[in-house]
């Protein structure tokens, strides 16, 4: 199966499916002497667990990541990384009654289409489950960001109708749906909640920040950092949409009002506005990086729906198992993940000066 593969001198493969005995990653291209435990990884991975609050899925997975290869005596030794999280709460059983039914807002046809055989225990390759390998991955590549004092901030900016207003990024971690509108979080769980007692789930958006990013990543032409932020970012895949800066809102403006002065802000080039979202022509230019993000409302609901099975026949089907109302509060350091891993392979590509294949 291609496109289990992300990076180009920092690279990551993941491996595993939801309903087998472990998932993992093998990162290659991580330098050597930079300090590593497993408690590095497991911050991030505890954000990302499943289980972790009322308005996410119930699967039980303590996701603890073993550090199988790479690491000797708490340093990273140069040489590939392997990672292993067990799975630990499957209920294949759940799945029983969807083995020959394609879903509605699911893999099941595609991967029928593509490969002509599916692993329909919750819904194997094509599930939420791999993205824990990438928030291993990217812990591991925040560390060497934070080298660069580069950060990286995601928090929801909506729920459905509901709009994040009054930001603090303080407040991002300490609400269940990761807003950073401390007043809009309990409106926002309380809409997931209703949603979930309906049968039914919510879409959402992320907003990105990326501070601190150095000026002059990216490779024009088919290489730009957006670009690159863009497949990273649509490789998860509840997201349908990406924006970076002003994005589709541009298109109202003049170009007069687009365009974004340069100023020195003390000796450093600077712009005074920032409508192009920290990137021109692919390249970054030392502002904020901003990003946002729209994810759609997840597919696996109990309402009763007609669909199709594998005979072409039409047939009612009634999702069973335990699944996220919203995927927001979880994507969150998924996102993060993805941001961090381009990052460094961009940081590793300048830093080197040859040009990607």
């Amino acid at each position: 199966m291609a496109g289990n593969s992300f990076g180009q001198l920092f690279k990551i493969m993941t491996f595993g499916e939801s309903h087998g005995p472990a998932i993992g990653v093998v990162i290659d291209g991580v330098p050597p002497k930079l300090p590593l435990t497993e408690a590095d990884l497991q911050k991030d991975l505890d954000r990302r667990r499943p289980g972790q609050s009322k308005i996410t899925t119930q699967r039980k997975e303590a996701d603890r990541a073993e550090i199988l290869s790479g690491v000797f005596e708490g340093q990273t030794t140069g040489a590939p990384i392997a990672i292993l999280i067990r799975n630990e709460d499957q209920r294949s059983k759940d799945y029983d009654n969807i083995k020959d039914v394609f879903r509605p807002g699911h893999a099941d046809f595609s991967y029928i289409a593509k490969y002509g055989i599916r692993d329909y225990r919750g819904g194997g390759r094509s599930s939420g489950r791999e993205t824990a390998c990438r928030v291993a991955a990217g812990a591991v590549a925040k560390k060497i960001l934070a080298l660069h004092k580069v950060e990286i901030i995601v928090y929801t900016q909506s729920v459905g109708d509901l709009q994040a207003k009054d930001i603090d990024y303080k407040n991002i971690e300490k609400n269940a749906v990761r807003t950073a509108d401390a007043k809009m979080a309990e409106k926002m769980i309380a809409k997931i909640e209703e949603a979930r007692k309906n049968g039914d789930s919510l879409g959402s958006v992320l907003q990105c920040v990326i501070k601190n990013c150095p000026p002059g990543l990216g490779d024009p032409c088919f290489d730009k950092l957006n670009a690159r932020l863009a497949q990273a970012l649509m490789s998860i895949a509840t997201v349908k949409g990406i924006e970076f800066g002003d994005g589709f809102g541009a298109s109202l403006l003049t170009g007069s009002a687009n365009n974004d002065r340069f100023v020195l802000k003390g000796k450093k080039v600077g712009t005074a506005t920032n409508h192009a979202g920290g990137i021109m022509g692919g390249i970054s230019t030392g502002e904020d990086i901003t990003i946002r993000m729209a994810l759609k409302p997840p597919s696996s609901i109990p309402q009763p729906q007609k669909t199709l099975n594998e005979k072409h026949e039409e047939v009612e089907v009634q999702v069973k198992g335990r699944h996220d109302p919203c995927l927001a509060p979880r994507v969150v350091p998924v996102a993060e993940a993805m941001i961090a891993l381009t990052l460094v392979d961009c940081l590793m590509i300048q830093k080197s000066g040859t040009v990607p294949n």
